[in-house]
């Protein structure tokens, strides 16, 4: 997966570049694009030689159905003619992280054993924000294989409190 992420890196940051002040709004038309881009008959169809760039452009803005700004448009443009439509959901990833670095925010996925309610997750995001010492933007995600208790996972930081990682613990302890 590095080898995408190498490839996408140059396009996210002269996208970022090129966008300025209206990278934020950008956000939003990327992560579409990347969402067009990341399913596999839209991938095939860009990938079969007989297929021009004009012709999965056409596709990508129809199945959009909403007009895109002209600094996406040509965006799309360059990932087509460059042969990087695999790429399309890494660059978003990676333009989104220089959008949250500039604003301050760090995203995180909260896994859980349990859904957290609606109510209970300000409170949890706090005390994250606390433990992390930035602001986040949380996203939350059920996985019942953790037992009970949360991992959270911020850029490169993973806070596991989860039974499954304590289980594992004693484990790696019993067995030493």
């Amino acid at each position: 997966m590095a080898e995408i992420a190498t490839i996408a890196r140059p396009y996210a940051e002269a996208l970022f570049q090129a966008a300025g002040a209206q990278a934020a709004s950008l956000g939003a038309e990327v992560a579409a694009l990347a969402a067009v881009a990341s399913q596999a008959p839209l991938r095939q169809f860009a990938d079969n030689p007989k297929t021009t760039a004009d012709q999965v452009q056409d596709i990508v803005l129809s199945v959009l159905g909403t007009p895109l700004s002209a600094l996406a448009r040509n965006f799309l443009r360059t990932v087509l003619d460059n042969g990087r439509l695999a790429a399309l959901p890494e660059i978003a990833a990676q333009f989104q992280a220089l959008v949250d670095a500039r604003s301050g925010i760090s995203q995180a996925r909260i896994e859980s054993a349990y859904a957290i309610d609606a109510a209970q997750l300000p409170e949890v995001v706090a005390t994250l924000e606390k433990r992390f010492g930035r602001k986040l933007e949380a996203s939350v995600v059920v996985r019942p294989d953790l037992i009970g208790g949360i991992r959270v996972v911020v850029g490169d930081e993973v806070l596991d409190t989860s039974v499954k990682a304590r289980l594992e613990q004693m484990k790696v302890a019993l067995t030493a």
